[in-house]
Formats: structure tokens, C-alpha cells, sequence
């Protein structure tokens, strides 16, 4: 599975442009899709459950989203089909025009920026509850005990590694960040080995029926394990001492990590394209420039969005959408 993730990864980052080069297949394309929407948000969905009222109103919300989602998915496919181009900013571009491209170029890199910078808190709050649950399992302490050391900073340790109709349409924005992959999805299937846009619409369902299989099972248990009590963060409502729990923490940050890479490709991207078009007005392009721009793209953008992460105290300061409790 790394190793077609990997595969993947590598596809994406070169959408343009080897025809005769490897393409992605189906399972491939479905795995893509699963990574770059399955993330901060499936933490969110037992709380959205109970917000929605129940799991008749939560799944019902679900499935009409899932129809819009759908059918994002399948008119970006076709428009990229049509312009021929590689690049959600490009087919952008190519349909409405240079200046609604040039809007769609900086909104675009806007919002996959601060999608990294949630990514990065998360991470960084799973470390924290980390830190605390075992420091509690070892030491019998409680948190009020803990004694702080700058090693044990969890911002250090980021570094190196239906009541109502109101509160019903108030899960709508957490359920559909759940399901966010469409920064991602022309990239996925200009790299596809069949673009027949048949094959493309069953990718994009295929794809997002595990998500709403994955999401509305955690939503459900969460659900109707704790009720009305249970957190915003499902993994809030256990004990902290449990192994269990220690172990998914760790795991669900390191499942974060995999898909920072991928926002991380599509912003670089966009920034690197403007580069390269302000060079050729002056210079020729050369393989080296190229390279180079791409690894200080990469550092300068890990950089920032690390350093914005490690001071943001909640991650509703990035994303309203996603709610969250300390």
C-alpha cells in the first residue's frame, strides 16, 4: 500500500507529460481520492451525528451532499477533458479566461495553504493528547501534574516530525470538508491510464462511497456510544490511559502526515507554474532552475505553514468547518 501511494504521489507530481510513461489505474486513482479526502474531518463526525440530530439526519445530509460532491468531481473531470489541460488552475484558466485563472490561482493556493496548516494542527493536538496519555499510563499522574519540559512541548515535537432545521445545516460544512478531495482530482485524472469520462464518473463514485462508508460508521458508533456527551474529537471521549487509544492517536497523526504531501504537491505547483512563466519573459528555463525552484518551493512552504501550526492554539482559527474541543 506505501509503495502505491508512493507510486501515486509520484504520478501526480509530473501530471503533464509523458504520455508513455506509467499511468495511474483504477485502484490506484480510488486510492488517491480515498487520501486526499479522508482526513482531519473523520475525527468530527460522531459530533456532526449528534449536532444533526440523529444518524437518519446526519446519513440524509450526507447523501444530498454526496450529490453535489458528485457532480463537482465529474464537471471537473469533463472540463479538463475538454481544455485538454493537466492543472486545476489551468482548465481554470483555459474555460473562463486569464483573469478569472489568475483569481483562481491565488484562492486556490490560499485555501490548500491553510488546508496544510490544519493538517499540521491536528497533528499537532494528536501529539499533545499523546504526550499527556502517556505520561498519565506510566507515571499513575494526572495532567494537572505533569511537570513541563520544552521536550515534551508538543510543538516541539511537530517540528521534527437533529435538535433542530439550525443545528441540522450546521453539520453541513463539517460533512462536506470530510468529503474535500476536488483540489486534487483533476491532477488524479489527467494522470489516469483510461480518461473516458464513463471510467471517470465510476472512480469518483467508487470513491466517494468508501468515504461515506468510513465516515458514517464512525459517525454511528461514535454516535451511539456516547450520545449527546460525546467530543467534538472522538478520541477526546476515551480514557486517556488507554493503550488502545495511544496507539490510534499515533496512528491517525502519521495517517495525516501521508496526505500533507499531496496538498503540499498541488499548491507548489501552482506557485511553481507562475515562476516559470515570469522566467521565460527574460531567460530561457533550464532543467536546473527548475529543480531548484521546486526544493525551495517545498522547504519555504513546509516552513511557513509549520511555524503558522505550532502557534495556532485551535484549529478553529484555520478551519471554522472543523470543530474542536482541547
Amino acid at each position: 500500500m506505501e509503495e502505491l501511494a508512493r507510486e501515486s504521489i509520484s504520478l501526480l507530481a509530473k501530471p503533464a507529460l509523458d504520455e508513455d510513461g506509467p499511468r495511474l489505474g483504477s485502484f490506484g486513482a480510488v486510492f488517491i481520492m480515498l487520501k486526499s479526502a479522508l482526513g482531519a474531518g473523520l475525527l468530527n463526525f460522531p459530533w456532526a451525528f449528534e449536532k444533526a440530530g440523529g444518524v437518519n439526519t446526519a446519513v440524509g445530509v450526507e447523501l444530498v451532499s454526496l450529490v453535489f460532491l458528485i457532480s463537482g468531481l465529474v464537471i471537473l473531470g469533463y472540463a479538463s477533458s475538454i481544455s485538454g489541460q493537466n492543472t486545476y488552475q489551468d482548465v481554470v484558466r483555459e474555460v473562463c479566461g486569464p483573469a478569472i485563472g489568475q483569481l483562481c490561482e491565488i484562492c486556490f493556493v490560499f485555501n490548500l495553504f491553510m488546508i496544510s496548516v490544519a493538517f499540521l494542527v491536528v497533528v499537532q493536538d494528536q501529539l499533545e493528547k499523546l504526550c499527556v496519555s502517556l505520561y498519565e499510563t506510566i507515571t499513575g499522574n494526572t495532567e494537572a501534574e505533569m511537570p513541563y519540559h520544552w521536550y515534551t512541548d508538543q510543538r516541539f515535537a511537530l517540528f521534527i516530525l437533529i435538535s433542530s432545521w439550525a443545528s441540522m445545516f450546521s453539520v453541513i460544512p463539517t460533512i462536506c470538508f470530510g468529503f474535500q478531495c476536488h483540489e486534487a482530482c483533476i491532477a488524479i485524472y489527467s494522470s489516469m491510464e483510461n480518461k473516458k469520462l464513463s471510467h471517470w464518473v465510476i472512480i469518483s463514485v467508487v470513491s466517494m462511497f468508501f468515504c461515506l462508508l468510513i465516515y458514517s460508521l464512525t459517525g454511528v458508533y461514535g454516535f451511539f456510544t456516547f450520545g449527546k456527551e460525546v467530543a467534538a474529537d472522538i478520541l477526546m471521549s476515551y480514557p486517556g490511559d488507554d493503550i488502545v487509544m495511544i496507539i490510534a492517536r499515533l496512528l491517525f497523526g502519521i495517517s495525516i502526515i501521508t496526505i500533507y504531501p499531496i496538498i503540499l504537491l498541488l499548491g507548489r505547483s501552482v506557485i511553481q507554474d507562475l515562476l516559470l512563466r515570469c522566467r521565460r519573459r527574460y531567460a530561457v528555463v533550464t532543467q536546473s532552475y527548475e529543480n531548484r525552484s521546486r526544493v525551495l518551493l517545498t522547504i519555504a512552504w513546509t516552513a511557513i505553514t509549520l511555524l503558522i501550526a505550532m502557534f495556532v492554539p485551535d484549529m478553529s482559527e484555520t478551519e471554522p468547518v472543523s470543530p474542536r474541543t482541547k
